[in-house]
């Protein structure tokens, strides 16, 4: 963002769907994140979380929409090759909790999934007001690979992480 009203127009937009959620519509949101971190974009993904977002991703901590853009992008500027799958666990009013693995490579072409579970929570605007995360890393071969869809978003086709016995 480049200025204050940029900044404002974006805390206060709304991002359907709205709080509070249902099994459909907690999906409906659960995919939408999906698809916004495999556009590995950390711009465009900053903007579904509120200006005071807070975080605990692994052992970081996290405090408002510019930690998270910079994080994201020193994130995917290691994570080679990124490409996550989330499903949804449960909800409950405002609450959303995902469990999700995503797959990648270092800069010495070693591949990892890294599995995880998440706990969001929302304004009543639809952004992500908060964002609990635990997440294990496991190396993996090339060739254990399961996650092989072009960089983007993830064809409506490829199987979830049940389907796949994740």
């Amino acid at each position: 963002m480049n200025n204050s009203s940029d900044a404002l127009s974006a805390a206060t937009e709304s991002r359907p769907p709205l709080p509070p959620f249902t099994q459909q519509t907690a999906a409906q949101k659960v995919r939408m994140a999906e698809d916004g971190w495999n556009s590995r974009n950390p711009e465009k993904v900053s903007l579904a979380y509120t200006a005071d977002s807070v975080w605990r991703n692994r052992s970081e901590f996290l405090s408002g929409r510019e930690e998270i853009r910079q994080f994201l992008e020193k994130k995917w500027q290691t994570e080679n090759g990124y490409r996550l799958i989330k499903e949804l666990w449960a909800t409950a009013g405002n609450r959303i909790a995902v469990r999700f693995a995503y797959e990648w490579h270092d800069e010495d072409d070693q591949w990892y999934r890294s599995y995880g579970n998440e706990n969001w929570e929302f304004s009543d605007e639809g952004l992500m007001q908060r964002r609990i995360a635990s997440i294990n890393d496991l190396a993996i071969s090339e060739e254990e690979r399961l996650f092989r869809w072009p960089q983007g978003r993830r064809p409506d086709d490829h199987p979830g992480l049940s389907e796949l016995g994740l």
